[in-house]
């Protein structure tokens, strides 16, 4: 249980401004973290929780957040504390009231300003997480063998692991091995989102965008936006808004499935067995697409 006594002292102590909760209540926190909303007379705070080992996941959150925020091109909720009380550990961020319409066109300006943010090589300077899965962010100087090692080689290996060796072993292998044709460029290494699918952006009552729940890391910019499309898609003035700020070059549509397959193969290994047909074929189509 939460000892939430000392989580508002922590708040307190953050802020530089005695904090006492009057109200607190609890809100979806996804199928990975509890969360609430607590309340004192001048203001709210959105609170994750997770088991005590779970720690270190929050705080990589929080410095993805950070991470985000500095850039200014999109909202975020600025992190205000971290730390583990009661048995449990937690994560204190600015309470952002959603609920209004996205300004999708917006969202596509501020994602392509987001992605002009970029370092020397790619990776992070700590691992993560994506859902519930250790994401490996060690620093590489090129961009094939980041994705073949830390993204597609890591979710592999864990479906073999998981029991889908037979399935996947012989294709996913020859897919490693055929990356640098698919992949074909040497892209900047942008400042990524990292989980960038519909539930983790909303907006304001004035429909400013709003992002969070990231798994940030520097890379391919395609990487972003093939994840906007995995569920759906953002709708065209999102799209034609991030092309007209920062184009995207013709071959983009085949790299677009082989970054969702990392998604797709995180879902296999976080949910099940519901996944690998669809995992399976888009192996099949991407060995396709080299011959």
């Amino acid at each position: 249980m939460s000892d939430w006594k000392a989580i508002e002292r922590h708040i307190g102590v953050a802020t530089g401004r005695p904090f006492q909760a009057r109200r607190q209540r609890s809100v979806g926190g996804g199928c990975i973290n509890r969360a609430a909303v607590i309340d004192d007379a001048t203001g709210s705070y959105f609170v994750k929780l997770n088991s005590a080992g779970r720690l270190s996941m929050l705080e990589a959150e929080a410095e993805g957040l950070a991470a985000l925020g500095e850039a200014r091109t999109l909202r975020v909720p600025r992190p205000i504390c971290a730390g583990i009380a009661g048995g449990d550990s937690y994560l204190v961020l600015e309470y952002i009231d959603l609920g209004g319409r996205l300004d999708a066109a917006r969202a596509g300006r501020g994602l392509a300003r987001l992605h002009r943010r970029t370092a020397p090589g790619y990776g992070w300077h700590r691992d993560n997480t994506i859902g519930s899965t250790p994401q490996r962010n060690g620093w590489m100087n090129g961009w094939v063998d980041f994705w073949r090692e830390h993204r597609l080689g890591f979710q592999l290996e864990l479906a073999a692991r998981n029991g889908f060796a037979r399935e996947l072993r012989g294709p996913g292998d020859r897919l490693l091995i055929g990356l640098g044709d698919l992949i074909g460029h040497r892209p900047a290494a942008s400042l990524l989102h990292g989980d960038l699918w519909g539930g983790n952006i909303g907006a304001t009552r004035e429909g400013e965008p709003v992002i969070f729940d990231p798994a940030v890391y520097f890379g391919d910019r395609e990487a972003d936006l093939a994840m906007t499309e995995l569920f759906g898609g953002f709708g065209s003035d999102f799209y034609a808004a991030y092309r007209e700020e920062w184009p995207l070059p013709p071959d983009y549509a085949t790299r677009k499935t082989l970054y969702n397959l990392y998604h797709v193969l995180n879902h296999l290994n976080l949910f099940g067995g519901s996944y690998l047909g669809q995992a399976g074929r888009m192996i099949e189509g991407l060995l396709a697409t080299i011959g």
